[in-house]
């Protein structure tokens, strides 16, 4: 007997919990599916076996006693405990390290804005980030996932597509000030160029170049002039600094385009053959730990497909 009514304690205290957080008996019956007149019942019931008032009944509201005040701090200090422990023991296998390695621009672009919603999702799980270029072998088994632009391709690992690449020619609006008129690529012959030398695993310093103007018919143009660098958000940097015209890639540039820092003065956008993908070794997906992550990271890039959402 003394079992039943411990356990119906608790139950009421809930309902007290319940009541509480909203001052209302009405409010609180709502989000039980319960009666009002059931609740404050069991509100009474409680207080009766307590020996103290938690509530003062006042005419349009509720009100908490000095004792109710003290209870409630408690017991709902208690229930978030209990909350975030029974959400600790169900992820209890998503906790540990999780290394990741990404190519620079899709980290920095694509990737680092989005982490503080997998740390939401995932948070006893510590994600070692590392940034490697796209000439560095991605045989070396130094990662669990890695994050990384290229044919579909790479032998004795498996690969889970992301999305596929665009690349298009942008510059600064204070570029054009001074200079012929931008209107098609033949014009490109009067700015200079910026060359982004690791833009894909096996490019050269012009690949971006040959492969949009190759892609659009475009007439001969003398490539090997201009600034290279090697990161993809260099380039972009020095043309948002107006230093000249750079290749940029759909899924990295959709944030300067909006604010106006870039603009595209062609229309077309040309398919490089080269798509955002998840590398992982055959059978790393049996770690639930490695799938929670590379399933979150599919779920950010289809969320962002289907919302046309910036990639910053």
């Amino acid at each position: 007997m003394s079992r039943l009514l411990h356990a119906q304690t608790h139950a009421w205290l809930k309902v007290f919990a319940i009541s509480a957080r909203h001052l209302s008996f009405t409010r609180a019956a709502e989000e039980l599916n319960v009666t009002t007149g059931a609740v404050s019942q069991q509100i009474k019931q409680l207080e009766e076996r307590l020996g103290f008032k938690l509530f003062r009944r006042l005419p349009r509201r509720l009100e908490l006693t000095e004792e109710g005040r003290r209870l409630a701090a408690v017991v709902d200090e208690a229930y978030q405990a209990v909350g975030l422990e029974v959400r600790r023991l169900r992820s209890g296998v998503m906790s540990g390290v999780i290394r990741l390695r990404s190519v620079p621009s899709f980290l920095h672009k694509w990737l680092m804005p989005r982490l503080p919603r997998l740390q939401a999702r995932f948070p006893d799980i510590e994600l070692h980030v590392r940034a490697e270029d796209s000439s560095l072998s991605l045989r070396d088994g130094d990662f669990d996932l890695a994050l990384d632009l290229n044919d579909g391709h790479v032998p004795g690992l498996a690969i889970t597509p992301l999305m596929e690449e665009r690349i298009f020619p942008v510059c600064a609006p204070s570029l054009l000030r001074g200079r012929p008129p931008l209107r098609h690529p033949a014009d490109l012959a009067w700015y200079p160029l910026l060359h982004d030398v690791t833009a894909w695993r096996g490019s050269h310093e012009h690949a971006e170049w040959e492969r949009y103007l190759d892609a659009i018919e475009a007439p001969p143009l003398n490539l090997r002039r201009g600034y290279t660098f090697n990161r993809n958000h260099l380039t972009m940097e020095a043309a948002i600094a107006g230093m000249g015209v750079a290749i940029a890639r759909q899924t990295l540039i959709r944030g300067e385009l909006q604010n106006g820092t870039l603009i595209a003065p062609f229309a077309q956008r040309v398919p490089t053959g080269m798509r955002y993908g998840i590398v992982h070794a055959p059978g790393a997906l049996d770690d639930r730990r490695v799938a929670g992550v590379h399933d979150w990271i599919v779920e950010e890039a289809r969320r962002g497909a289907s919302t046309g959402a910036p990639a910053e």
